[in-house]
């Protein structure tokens, strides 16, 4: 079992009752939940910053899946990085567009740098990179 520690934290009351009623929004059972998450958050934020960092991300596309020979092109920069590639799924949104949702992993540098060569396919109308550190 992990050892907790306690701290004490002294905050404006204004800034508190507006963290207050954020994490009660949010679902929060309690401020150290909230404190937890806020910390966990900032220090994988520090660590993406680190282009060598381990890390999974998220790929999100929205693209015409009549643009020529899009759908051939994704699968073959998915397939020629297999080792970064988790898994896709691909969603029929309408008549022209679809959905692909594609997980990497690897290094922060490499996911960004296939990711950005994802989304700057012609045809991809909008794309996202979500990044976790692992």
């Amino acid at each position: 079992m992990e050892q907790v520690e306690r701290i004490g934290v002294s905050l404006d009351k204004k800034l508190l009752s507006v963290f207050d009623k954020l994490i009660a929004k949010q679902g929060y059972q309690s401020r150290s939940e909230a404190i937890r998450d806020l910390i966990r958050s900032q220090l994988s934020s520090k660590r993406l910053s680190n282009p060598k960092a381990e890390a999974v991300a998220v790929v999100s596309l929205v693209y015409d899946h009549h643009s020529a020979k899009l759908t051939e092109k994704l699968i073959g920069l998915q397939h020629s990085h297999v080792l970064q590639t988790i898994s896709s799924i691909h969603i029929h949104l309408s008549r022209h567009d679809c959905l692909e949702v594609i997980v990497l992993r690897g290094c922060v540098g490499e996911i960004n740098k296939m990711a950005e060569n994802i989304i700057s396919l012609k045809g991809v109308k909008l794309g996202r990179i979500n990044l976790v550190a692992t």
